[in-house]
């Protein structure tokens, strides 16, 4: 029987590299791409080295988010390589600018949207023969930003509103066709997110294992439930 397959976007750090190895260790294998050959090949060589002792292996792909093209390619060199499309498909790529409108530039803005939204949309329709033809898994990770909006966000909040209701619209665009759809909306996590540094002073945030579990507890859950929309907080912030 063959293995079911995943397809994870920005899975070279992070919560998709997470999630990766997460799955990996659950006997699926991954499909993962990133936007350079070098964060390619460093997170293969991470997955290589950590994964569990069953048979399930990843293949990496530089592709960018912003070109379908890309994905539709990264998607069928995957398939080619285990025979089979993906299932289960993980929207992760994100990129985040955070300045106020008067600072934020045009670039940054686009940038913002073309990432955080338009990626997303390249991302299913990239994978959505496989996930119907399969009754797959669509998992979008958004953010809290995604329902509360903050000086200096206006670019982010917009993507993250605009993707909270793209994946309910798709989620009910593609219920009735045995495919779950459920975006992740995490608050503050330790990963290295626009270039910053994880530290000890990190511990109180959600890691990025935590929300890999919830992606493999959500795709264990019966398929009669979907938990369609999954807001996580770290349980005791710092107070300030």
């Amino acid at each position: 029987m063959q293995k079911r397959v995943a397809y994870i976007t920005g899975g070279t750090k992070g919560i998709g590299l997470a999630i990766a190895q997460a799955l990996l260790d659950n006997d699926i294998n991954v499909i993962f791409t990133g936007r350079t050959n070098d964060s390619v090949n460093q997170a293969q060589n991470t997955l290589d080295q950590g994964r569990a002792k069953g048979e399930a292996a990843a293949a990496g792909f530089a592709a960018d988010v912003r070109d379908l093209a890309a994905q539709e390619k990264a998607i069928a060199a995957g398939t080619e390589q285990f025979g089979q499309a993906p299932s289960i498909v993980v929207a992760n790529a994100g990129v985040g600018h955070f300045a106020p409108i008067q600072d934020l530039s045009p670039e940054q803005w686009q940038q913002t949207i073309d990432i955080n939204l338009t990626g997303v949309y390249n991302t299913i329709k990239a994978s959505l023969n496989g996930l119907i033809e399969q009754e797959g898994y669509f998992f979008t990770i958004a953010s809290l930003a995604g329902t509360n909006f903050f000086a200096g966000g206006s670019a982010y909040n917009a993507s993250k509103f605009g993707l909270v209701g793209f994946t309910q619209a798709v989620m009910l665009d593609l219920r009735q066709q045995g495919v779950k759809v459920s975006t992740i909306m995490p608050g503050s996590v330790a990963t290295e997110f626009n270039n910053r540094t994880v530290s000890p002073a990190d511990k109180w945030k959600i890691q990025s294992e935590d929300i890999a579990q919830i992606v493999v507890d959500l795709l264990k859950m019966p398929a009669r439930t979907l938990p369609s929309k999954v807001e996580v907080r770290p349980s005791m912030p710092p107070i300030k």
